[in-house]
């Protein structure tokens, strides 16, 4: 899979995402991250890509033109005419992502993804080459590029063979409606604490019936709204 991210600060982006686990799926050819400036596509000879909004207010906002540049760039190098690769803008405004988005980008072979920055870009460029805004939360950041930085690593580790053990992609928070049971690790006790005898007795569906005892209790204290569509979700089932 290959990510395309349209930012101001591509240095920031790819510090972050080369290392850990995106950084060794990039070494191994399972997935492509690149970090495309759009200061080069400015015909401004100081490299400006923001002006003043029209109609007055306070803060700048980002010129289409150099942002429509880039774009096309990114497309031209994809080199597919056929498909329009789908393109991402971070947003505060868009839809929250979470799980299941996670999985329906995984699917796609190209994702390009636009930083916006000052106070946000022109509205024009969004409708012209924008599929989806999306937001990581009801908060404001300085740009897109801490949110697409979580979103590439939310979606990179559903590539197959990223992770280490598929498997864990499977069980974790989110994937089955509640979040991941308690985990544990050596030593058998820690300052007073022991590992729960059911984990050391090495009966599977003990251990497997344990884990979910944990995952929707835990789920009903930490996320009653999840908890709730779990119930729903359960009941139609049975």
């Amino acid at each position: 899979m290959n990510f395309h991210i349209m930012t101001l600060f591509p240095e920031m982006v790819m510090d972050g995402l080369n290392t850990s686990i995106t950084g060794r799926a990039c070494k191994q050819g399972l997935i492509n991250i690149e970090a495309v400036n759009i200061r080069d596509f400015t015909d401004e000879k100081h490299g400006h890509v923001d002006d003043y909004p029209y109609g007055g207010g306070a803060g700048m906002v980002m010129q289409p033109m150099p942002i429509y540049k880039c774009y096309n760039h990114i497309v031209e190098k994809i080199g597919n005419p056929d498909k329009k690769p789908k393109v991402v803008y971070m947003t505060p405004q868009g839809r929250t992502f979470n799980q299941e988005i996670a999985k329906e980008y995984s699917t796609e072979d190209d994702l390009i993804i636009l930083c916006g920055h000052y106070e946000g870009v022109d509205e024009r460029i969004l409708e012209m080459i924008v599929d989806d805004n999306i937001s990581i939360g009801d908060f404001v950041l300085t740009g897109g590029e801490l949110p697409a930085m979580v979103v590439v690593d939310a979606i990179s580790r559903l590539v197959p063979g990223v992770l280490n053990n598929d498997v864990s992609a499977q069980t974790e928070s989110f994937e089955d409606g509640l979040l991941e049971y308690p985990q544990y690790t050596r030593p058998v006790e820690f300052m007073g604490k022991r590992v729960p005898d059911v984990l050391l007795s090495g009966h599977h569906k003990n251990i497997e019936a344990y884990r979910l005892e944990e995952a929707v209790k835990r789920t009903k204290e930490r996320r009653p709204d999840m908890y709730e569509k779990y119930i729903e979700t359960k009941e139609k089932r049975s």
